[in-house]
């Protein structure tokens, strides 16, 4: 389970949860131009745009979760079990295989439009990395400055919407959030208004009261309406570090800790890791779950020329700061 947002201050950025209950021993991963990006069906990329994201390494391959280029469009992936398809190989289509997606976007993208025709002949189709490794079910946000889609492939094919509240979160289908949005007209960050009965001296009686109703379980569509009701409130942040702040409370707001959702084995999901990256300076902050202290990778520091993949493991150890 995941959470994935964009938000717009006077930057733009692009972020999310990765709700697991393990890891795969995921880096901060940036693919310069010249790593050659071998697709299964559709050829290679020698040169391409430059890359950085949270991904797993698999022999020599950078498989990402979310990521964004050098010219700002982001990407990430998230679990939608039940519901993913991937179809068989259909001639006439750029067929690329999940698991390259995001590369395959990425990588030659720098705006929406060019994001949409390489869409227009996409067809996600049924290739595992390897017989160790299968495909995940997943489903797609991808974002650019004030625009934001979201991909699903399903039984019925590729179907590809519109997302005006740049959130995203796993089941059921995207077009159950957006509607069940309409549910929750009433909350507000405000003071709540008596409507109840013009007859009785209603008033609140504490701050808050006006977001009563709001879901608060961890559940998928509750995940995704706590998330946009935090994003679209009034409070705008100005300038990087209040942004950035701001940003991770809103993925706070929607966090897993340990203990709440059980899986198979006893196990528990949790927040793996928070991730914000401003898509247009190319700098990707991170937090781990026992690591709430903010690290950051910027992509204009690396030679971006190069041909090699850079790897940076993730601090995952508590820093405490003492005062005395």
């Amino acid at each position: 389970m995941c959470t994935a947002v964009n938000y717009k201050t006077d930057g733009f950025y692009f972020g999310r949860n990765l709700d697991l209950h393990y890891s795969y021993d995921e880096k901060v991963t940036i693919t310069p131009r010249n790593f050659p990006l071998k697709f299964r069906s559709v050829g290679e990329l020698k040169n391409h745009y430059a890359i950085i994201g949270m991904a797993t390494e698999m022999e020599g391959y950078p498989l990402y979760y979310d990521a964004t280029n050098e010219k700002g469009v982001s990407m990430a992936g998230l679990n939608f079990p039940g519901n993913a398809v991937f179809h068989p190989f259909e001639e006439g289509k750029d067929n690329v295989s999940p698991f390259e997606f995001i590369l395959w976007i990425l990588g030659q993208s720098k705006d929406m439009e060019e994001v949409r025709k390489l869409l227009s002949k996409l067809h996600l189709y049924d290739e595992p990395f390897s017989k160790e490794v299968p495909l995940a079910p997943l489903h797609y946000m991808i974002s650019y400055k004030n625009e934001s889609i979201v991909v699903e492939s399903v039984a019925e094919g590729l179907k590809i919407y519109e997302n005006p509240v740049g959130v995203l979160a796993n089941n059921p289908e995207f077009t159950y959030h957006l509607h069940r949005l309409n549910d929750f007209m009433q909350v507000t960050g405000k003071a709540p208004v008596n409507l109840f009965s013009e007859k009785l001296p209603l008033k609140p009686y504490s701050l808050g009261m006006g977001s009563m109703g709001l879901p608060g379980d961890l559940s998928s569509s509750s995940r995704f309406v706590r998330a946009a009701f935090v994003k679209f409130q009034d409070y705008v942040p100005k300038g990087e570090e209040e942004s950035v702040s701001q940003f991770f409370h809103i993925l706070d707001a929607v966090s897993q800790p340990k203990g709440c959702t059980e899986v198979e084995g006893g196990h528990f999901e949790y927040t793996i890791y928070s991730s914000c990256v401003n898509t247009e300076k190319g700098i990707y902050y991170y937090k781990t779950y026992d690591n709430s202290s903010l690290t950051a990778v910027s992509l204009q520091k690396e030679n971006l020329d190069s041909d090699k993949l850079l790897q940076y493991p993730l601090r995952k150890k508590l820093v405490v700061q003492s005062e005395n």
